[in-house]
């Protein structure tokens, strides 16, 4: 009597178990139908057209229209938000951080300029009417707008293809702007239409190696204002350019450039090693490339060093920027290759400018808003080439001046960009005598920042493939050109993701002891696998043509070895258990080849059960009759498939 009892209460337990996981097993089965393909590009077309709700909390209140307008100008013109709670103290620190960067910024932005092949005042101009916007437009607080070496560097090795600087300055400078328009066009089109991804297809490896061959050509290429050479090479890979200094060594330089330029390149990298050592004396390395511009003029003026080989800048046009909409050129035939450029530089100077206005808000604890940042420089780009400004964006330099100098907020922008103009009006003038050799100098004292070997031997220690795109761009740019390098980082970083993509991994799943939970054998190696069943997970997030037929022979082989393990009396598997908790969708094609691997798996003898399908997955097995094929197993989980098909006796392990 007691043992029938027992009896009967096991099989009342066994049949509450198994009416539970058909009842959890419908739960799978019966999802409601997903959203349609229509469904979600109109959904992504409204979340990119139009401002979430949450975003703007009044527009469902009838009577909240001054508080709609106000939060629709907020986030459009963020300086809105942050001006109503400026103070006197802020005022104070954002005043001193923007003349100390302006003390930065005029040096650099001449020097710039003369390395983008441009006439030293477009570099000031840059640094007026981008700067103004973004403090309007921008969502960083510590970001310092304005000309940068490696965007300088982009436009005088692509367009001088176009034009030649030197024969014909006027057309060149017109094809600048014209350049800058495009790119200012774009920018804004990755931030209005929330493209921002297409800028990610450029990756953080690719950047440092990019970046990092950058600096080096851009350093080799200073050897002609360092050494005071009359004519250099246009091309930008390092064996023009060496050979290209060595012809000149032996000819044409001149050493009083040499001696004054690696003087104050010596005094900048002074004061920078004395800031270093104390912080109260953050404003000397910033100050220092202004103190070596005039202390180095007075000193040719005072020698008149010109008459004797050392080259000057001579005549800087005077006034602030003069309207240029007339002069960008539309009609050119070279139209197509412009706009291409424009693209890349709009590319690279978003991502650097991103990746600069990131890491000073991590800092400060503060979030900045991607795609407002796109729209911000793709409208101060756009406004510039009407105002003779050429590519600006986010220095790294001249941000992390902003951010010892205590900035507050994008105000440190507007009082630079006055400094400027105040220097265009007044003191242009007195640069007349800047020798060109100090220019060289202040740039290269800016590149050693750019240039990160520990960021790649970082890569190399946790990602090979990255460090070959990194290799690949730092290469490409050294020993190519710049477009090679970022062809040949984005070509490597495509082909990577097409490797993932059509040879994804497989794992096989062991139970963990005491758990219901199931992980890869080879990366638990306590994980204990079912003598019955054959569980495996697929690391893809899409079974598709490219990879459909890769997983299922993979899978076949893996079931074959398990039958031949059978005939030697080491196992006998039953059922394959395909985990699916990795896959978000499925085409056809995968359809088909898991069909094909049901009818295979049936000629040996074994069954095959999925887990854990995802909703659009599921919703497409159903539709296909993939589900009646194979008999309606479908779990939630690993253990339930495991229980339901094998049994709760033989399922324990």
């Amino acid at each position: 009597m007691a043992s029938s009892a027992i009896e009967t209460d096991g099989q009342e337990i066994l049949d509450l178990e198994k009416n539970r996981q058909a009842e959890k097993a419908q739960w799978v089965l019966n999802a409601p139908e997903p959203p349609s393909l229509w469904r979600e590009l109109m959904d992504s077309a409204r979340e990119t057209v139009l401002p979430r709700g949450k975003r703007f909390p009044y527009l469902k209140d009838k009577d909240g229209l001054f508080k709609t307008v106000i939060s629709v100008l907020q986030a459009m013109f963020p300086i809105f938000s942050w001006c109503r709670h400026y103070n006197a103290t802020k005022l104070r620190n954002d005043l001193l951080a923007g003349l100390t960067l302006a003390s930065l910024c005029i040096p650099q932005s001449i020097g710039y300029a003369t390395l983008a092949k441009l006439d030293p005042q477009y570099g000031l101009y840059t640094s007026v009417i981008p700067p103004l916007i973004y403090a309007v437009m921008g969502t960083s607080r510590d970001i310092a707008i304005g000309p940068v070496a490696v965007v300088s560097l982009l436009m005088s090795s692509m367009v001088p293809k176009l034009e030649d600087p030197e024969a014909n300055p006027i057309a060149y400078r017109n094809l600048v702007l014209t350049t800058t328009f495009f790119a200012g066009i774009f920018q804004a089109a990755f931030g209005l239409f929330r493209l921002g991804f297409l800028v990610d297809f450029l990756s953080h490896a690719a950047i440092v190696g990019f970046v990092s061959g950058a600096a080096i050509v851009i350093g080799l290429q200073q050897m002609k204002g360092l050494l005071g050479i009359a004519h250099f090479t246009n091309k930008t890979d390092v064996i023009s350019v060496m050979q290209a200094i060595w012809r000149s060594v032996h000819h044409s330089w001149n050493p009083h450039n040499f001696i004054l330029g690696c003087s104050f390149l010596s005094f900048i990298i002074l004061t920078r090693f004395v800031g270093k050592r104390n912080r109260k004396l953050f404003w000397l390395p910033a100050t220092a490339p202004l103190i070596s511009v005039v202390l180095s003029t007075l000193l040719v003026y005072l020698t008149r060093a010109d008459k004797h080989g050392v080259m000057i800048i001579k005549h800087i046009k005077k006034g602030l920027n003069p309207g240029s909409i007339h002069e960008l050129q539309f009609n050119n035939p070279h139209i197509g290759e412009v706009a291409k450029t424009g693209l890349i530089v709009a590319v690279i100077a978003i991502t650097e400018a991103t990746a600069v206005g990131r890491s000073f808000a991590s800092i400060k604890g503060y979030r900045i808003n991607g795609n407002q940042e796109m729209v911000a420089f793709g409208f101060m780009n756009i406004l510039g080439s009407f105002t003779s400004c050429y590519v600006a964006t986010g220095s790294f330099s001249r941000s992390a001046v902003n951010f010892s100098a205590g900035c507050e907020t994008a105000m440190s922008n507007i009082v630079m960009a006055i400094t400027v103009i105040i220097s265009l009006e007044l003191f242009t003038r007195l640069l007349y005598f800047t020798p060109i050799a100090v220019l060289s100098a202040i740039i290269l004292s800016a590149l050693p920042g750019l240039v990160d070997p520990h960021e790649a031997y970082y890569l190399w220690k946790v990602d090979k493939l990255d460090f070959l795109v990194c290799i690949g761009a730092f290469f490409g740019v050294l020993f190519a050109s710049v477009e090679i390098g970022l062809l040949a980082a984005v070509i490597i970083s495509f082909v990577k993701i097409i490797i993932f993509s059509i040879r994804p991994g497989t794992e096989e799943l062991g139970r963990l002891p005491g758990t219901d939970i199931f992980c890869d054998v080879n990366q638990y190696p306590m994980a204990v696998k079912n003598s019955k069943a054959l569980i495996i997970r697929v690391k893809s997030g899409l079974l598709c043509f490219a990879n459909a037929n890769f997983v299922k022979e993979k899978i076949m082989k893996w079931a074959t070895e398990e039958e031949e393990n059978d005939s030697q009396g080491k196992r006998t598997v039953q059922v394959v258990i395909l985990d699916m908790s990795n896959l978000m969708n499925i085409d056809m094609s995968g359809i088909a080849s898991l069909l094909e691997l049901q009818n295979n798996l049936a000629s040996v003898g074994m069954e095959l059960a999925i887990t854990n399908p995802k909703w659009q997955v599921i919703h497409k097995l159903r539709l296909a009759n993939f589900v009646t094929e194979m008999g309606g197993r479908v779990f939630l989980t690993v253990g339930e498939a495991v229980d339901a098909c094998l049994g709760a006796k033989m399922a324990a392990v």
